[in-house]
């Protein structure tokens, strides 16, 4: 597994408001699952994005955070005709210019774990990753005892 630092308000709206596409300078050969982890950096001229507040973007949501992972996504798909000034269709959230990661099967937290993260791609330690699985696992449990 893999994850990724994304600034907020970026990384609330690929948790909660559809972001489907994160922007990226470089290509990758990686696909699979991504924990989406906030950044300690807040895109603040963001916030009035048009499509930031189609997202839903409210700073009180607990995804809101900065310093935690908050959703867990699959990478499926990289698009670079975007670098090449060829035209795609990756959708309003996809920059020129960029390589675009396409992020299929999101799902949301039920709470943010805190922890450090890093630019671009990297890998999170083994107890980040079981944190996650537990969160998930508490979760359905809890929804199938109900």
């Amino acid at each position: 597994m893999q994850a990724i630092s994304v600034q907020q308000p970026w990384a609330f709206a690929i948790a909660r408001g559809g972001k489907t596409v994160w922007n990226q300078a470089l290509p990758t050969a990686y696909r699979g699952s991504l924990l989406v982890h906030a950044s300690m950096r807040v895109d603040l001229k963001a916030c009035d994005s048009p499509l930031i507040q189609a997202a839903g973007w409210d700073p009180r949501d607990p995804l809101a955070t900065i310093g935690a992972v908050i959703a867990v996504a699959d990478l499926s798909h990289v698009c670079s005709a975007a670098v090449t000034g060829a035209a795609c269709e990756c959708g309003p959230w996809a920059d020129r210019g960029a390589h675009h990661y396409h992020l299929t099967a999101v799902r949301a937290l039920p709470r943010p774990i805190v922890a450090l993260g890093r630019p671009g791609l990297w890998e999170p330690k083994p107890s980040l990753v079981t944190a996650v699985d537990a969160m998930f696992a508490a979760a359905t449990s809890l929804h199938h005892t109900r």
